[in-house]
């Protein structure tokens, strides 16, 4: 999978999207190096706020600005650039009703906004939920008119849907299974009726958002879903169109293979996303993740740019997103923010400020932070009147249960701690169960001396990126978890922490109050030139013009079908069937006359350790075939010779067994294809020498090792397992086989090539005996 700067690209770009991203750094750090060039005349304007931010709810930004938000796509301008079809489950704007067909529309806040504004390339439309239920027709037109205005496209979901799909399945199913909280319990789900339902629901918005996207679609957009709530909607697009460009980017962790697969429609939504051309996420390890997730889950090939399916490649890579730095730069020289800056330093004058600033969530650590916040007073008693801990918690689903919890336990442990060390004039930790405003928030950030960031599991989490673009001046410490996906880009600059070892949290502020100003210097100016440099616009563009510029070529596309088998021409297959006298057919036995592989008590990796049995409903078609005496059947396969014999004993047909190596016709007896002179002295050396390979699934046939499982260590930990099939018409010296399988490491393609030309080879001997 392509990477960055950051997860190790290779020094010489090999693909397409290595050189797209290798382009994208030079970009950033010459304008870096000159920061004249640096600015977009079209950003000055914006007043939005990055997705992590923690803004008044009651806050926004006005009215919609039409005109920062839709400069320069207007008149014939707009012929020149790209078109692009943001579709998000929520809208940019949030819709208040004023009257049966009038609308007040109002700027929502977010990094995708911020993210997209910046870009001037391309010509954005949005689609997506507004938020709010609208029943009746009129009031539907009228919103719709009142948001294309705004080049936005409502997608009208009724309460119902809402309740299933948004607050069912992405919140209780999606969102605390990425966030490796698990599955929640059946009984736990008081406003949800069933995990089926659920499912249900969430396929059936994702096609409602579909056929608007559908709808609005002209031939050359770039249509870019985001995050969890539309898994579906590549799949539904490519139904449409299978031409479209399709991207999709996850905002949150996507989970080890081992968590995934505890999700019911796990494949399901793997599936449906590989149906879109690029797949975008935060840090290399989520891209990792579901890499790894398609080959274990679903059987399919990982690569170095992505997933392949019978010759369709998804490409897959990490696009780390960040922040508007510009406007928390600029704010920093407002008035309002000087004084607010003024006012804090009077406040906390003489001792140290630390800060967090989360949302109330059970992913943020808000325990495990004011934890090790009193571990450190405990074992540090000469700081106790010299820090304060600033912890801006804003509530969010006041209205479950887990929450509620949450917000109490918060409580009491501060009320404890501020009992324990606080004074009548002072008290170590000061919590707010409320959110900032833009300012009193970058003011705060200003005269911070430790930042402390202990999430649990995060996409990303840009508090962090929001703290380094205030801290041009004080230049302070940043104490982030290794768990949010910040630490893969900040980390050289930060102190990183498990937050679950609250002692290793308590060192860690000691370490930082007491840290030299030099390396606080260093470690600020690493990671002041990474947050100013890879912004939420360069974030965007880069992932859009990867969607355009990575489309197949026509030789490139021709190159992978090629090595797809083509499908049977079932009509002319027929035709010739039914105008011929004598009929040889040869027909493979595992994964074509076998159960499926979705059996119950047959699924997934379990197939290759049973017996494959004969699919019931073939019985009855196979003994016609048999029956008619124009027709020769041969049973091609790798199985020994009592599975078949199991299976098709009472046929009238021919079994090749152990992949031709022996033939006989179900009335005979069984006869070896294996040359009399043939050598095998080879298998015992085989089994002798290389021991340091784990054998598993070693099954001995007649003459060598046909079916056998070869990992070795370094293979196991990168999930890397494949079948290597051998037998008496190949005389493989003990070092050939093996060396040549260490150098390809165990490259799958190529040894299925092998397997292939052993059965072309096997049928020529078949043919040899039944003609």
């Amino acid at each position: 999978m392509p990477g960055n700067k950051y997860n190790g690209t290779p020094v010489t770009p090999r693909t397409r999207l290595e050189r797209l991203l290798l382009n994208r750094e030079l970009r950033k750090f010459n304008r870096f190096f000159n920061p004249s060039d640096e600015l977009d005349d079209g950003l000055k304007e914006a007043e939005l706020f990055a997705n992590d931010s923690v803004l008044n709810k009651d806050e926004n930004c006005g009215p919609f600005n039409e005109e920062t938000f839709s400069e320069g796509v207007d008149g014939s301008e707009r012929l020149h650039k790209q078109r692009l079809l943001v579709v998000a489950n929520r809208l940019p704007v949030s819709a208040v009703r004023k009257g049966e067909d009038s609308w007040q529309l109002e700027m929502s806040v977010g990094g995708l906004v911020s993210a997209l504004l910046g870009v001037k390339e391309f010509d954005a439309r949005w689609i997506g939920w507004a938020g709010v239920n609208v029943p009746d027709e009129i009031g539907q037109k009228a919103l719709t008119t009142a948001l294309a205005e705004k080049r936005c496209i409502p997608v009208f979901l009724d309460e119902d849907i809402v309740h299933q799909y948004y607050n069912g399945y992405c919140n209780n199913m999606l969102w605390p299974l990425f966030h490796y909280l698990g599955l929640p319990q059946e009984d736990r789900l008081a406003t949800t009726r069933s995990f089926q339902s659920q499912f249900d629901a969430y396929k059936k918005a994702n096609q409602m958002f579909a056929d608007v996207v559908n709808k609005h679609y002209k031939e050359g957009d770039v249509v870019w879903c985001h995050d969890y709530h539309l898994m579906f909607l590549p799949k539904c697009l490519k139904e449409y169109n299978s031409k479209m460009k399709v991207g999709w980017f996850l905002h949150t962790p996507f989970p080890s293979s081992e968590i995934h697969r505890m999700l019911p429609s796990r494949s399901e939504l793997l599936r449906s996303v590989l149906a879109a051309d690029l797949v975008g996420f935060h840090t290399y390890d989520y891209a990792r993740h579901f890499v790894s997730a398609c080959t274990r889950i679903l059987g399919l090939e990982g690569t170095p740019e992505g997933v392949e399916d019978q010759g369709k490649l998804t490409r897959v890579a990490a696009f780390p997103i960040g922040i508007d730095s510009e406007r928390f730069i600029r704010a920093l020289e407002l008035p309002q923010v000087q004084d607010h800056i003024k006012e804090l330093k009077e406040r906390f004058a003489g001792r140290k400020v630390m800060l967090g600033v989360d949302r109330l969530d059970m992913i943020k650590g808000i325990p495990q932070k004011i934890l090790a916040f009193e571990e450190f007073l405990e074992e540090n008693p000469e700081w106790r009147d010299k820090v304060v801990l600033l912890q801006i918690a804003v509530p969010t689903r006041t209205d479950v249960p887990e929450y509620q919890k949450l917000t109490s336990q918060v409580h009491e442990i501060v009320g404890r701690i501020n009992g324990r060390f606080g004074t009548l004039t002072a008290v170590p930790i000061h919590h707010l169960d409320r959110s900032l405003d833009f300012h009193a928030l970058c003011a705060l950030y200003a005269v911070t001396d430790v930042a402390l960031v202990t999430s649990l599991r995060d996409g990303m989490n840009l508090v962090s990126y929001e703290f380094v673009a205030c801290q041009a001046s004080k230049k302070g410490v940043l104490i982030l978890s290794e768990f949010a996906g910040a630490a893969q880009s900040l980390g050289a600059g930060a102190i990183l922490v498990n937050p679950w070892n609250i002692s290793e949290v308590a060192s860690s502020i000691g370490y930082a109050l007491n840290m030299p100003a030099d390396e606080r210097e260093k470690r600020h100016n690493h990671n002041f030139r990474h947050v100013t440099t890879h912004t939420s616009q360069e974030w965007a563009a880069t992932f859009v013009r990867c969607s355009l510029e990575l489309n197949d070529t026509i030789v490139e596309a021709q190159l992978r079908t090629r090595q797809v088998l083509p499908l049977l021409p079932v009509n002319d297959a027929v035709e010739r069937y039914t105008q011929s006298s004598n009929r040889l057919l040869i027909l493979g036995f595992n994964a074509t006359l076998t159960e499926p592989v979705h059996t119950l008590g047959r699924r997934g990796s379990q197939i290759r350790e049973m017996e494959p049995r004969l699919h019931p409903q073939l019985k009855e078609p196979l003994k016609k075939l048999c029956k008619d005496q124009m027709t020769t059947v041969v049973v091609l396969s790798g199985s020994d010779r009592t599975i078949l014999d199991e299976n098709f004993g009472e046929y009238n047909m021919w079994l090749a067994a152990e992949n031709g190596m022996f033939l006989r016709r179900t009335t005979g007896k069984w006869m070896t294809t294996m040359p009399e002179n043939l050598n095998m002295d080879w298998v015992d050396s085989v089994k002798k020498e290389h021991l340091d390979l784990t054998l598993s699934s070693v099954k001995p046939l007649s003459y060598g090792i046909t079916s056998m499982q070869m990992l070795s260590s370094e293979d196991f930990k990168q999930g890397i397992c494949c079948s290597i099939s051998g037998q008496g018409l190949f005389q493989m010296q003990q070092s050939m086989l093996f060396k040549v399988a260490a150098q390809l490491r165990f490259e799958q393609s190529v040894l299925q090539r092998m397997k292939i030309s052993i059965r072309f080879l096997s049928q020529s001997f078949l043919l040899k005996h039944l003609l």
